[in-house]
């Protein structure tokens, strides 16, 4: 059976990964393959902690989508695949990896997976989190001190100097690709149920 991959895109903090969750949770965790596209950030261990702070990691640049790709590809044939864990209070990817077993269903999460024409070939469904910018913003604020090791300063500058201009030029104009936008991401119960019956209808046709 060929599994049923899905595209999850928005700004930072706009709720993707809630979303995400609330597929699994409602499709089934048992059926579904989760792969964030964040883990796939490039290595930069061979340089300063103070240039690795210096990296736009916004920019599609930054992340290693060829290796993504690769593994949706493998995924879909059937083959278990390994994705880098990566660590975001040094910005480098450790020595571990994950195991992700194929399923019928495969969702990846992540601000740019609609912007690499390859990757966006690859998804059956399309769904974009539209949130409007100071939610996203405190949202990030939040999360990158407690979750990341970020000082408030470092996060607005990041904010400032690279997030919000790469938002601009690809983040936001990629959501005309998607096949279903939802608005205040996951507090939309009733787009993400509609979402998850047609996941639910389409895994009944596989």
């Amino acid at each position: 059976m060929k599994p049923i991959i899905i595209g999850v895109a928005g700004g930072t903090g706009s709720g993707k990964t809630t979303v995400a969750n609330h597929i699994l949770e409602q499709v089934g965790a048992e059926h579904v393959a989760y792969i964030p596209h964040d883990a796939y950030y490039r290595d930069h261990s061979h340089l300063s902690l103070s240039q690795r702070q210096q990296v736009n990691y916004d920019h599609p640049d930054a992340l290693e989508t060829e290796l993504l790709i690769e593994h949706l590809r493998a995924l879909r044939q059937g083959r278990i695949v390994e994705i880098p864990v990566y660590d975001f209070s040094t910005h480098t990817r450790t020595q571990q990896t994950l195991s992700i077993h194929p399923a019928p269903v495969i969702l990846v999460e992540g601000i740019l997976v609609f912007v690499h024409v390859e990757l966006r070939a690859l998804f059956d469904v399309k769904i974009y989190v539209d949130t409007d910018a100071d939610v996203r913003f405190i949202r990030r604020l939040k999360r990158d001190i407690e979750k990341r090791g970020r000082t408030p300063q470092s996060v607005c500058e990041q904010y400032l100097s690279t997030v919000r201009p790469m938002h601009l030029e690809f983040v936001e104009p990629s959501k005309r690709y998607a096949d279903v936008i939802i608005p205040e991401g996951g507090f939309n119960e009733v787009a993400i149920e509609m979402v998850a019956a047609r996941l639910r209808g389409m895994l009944e046709e596989c």
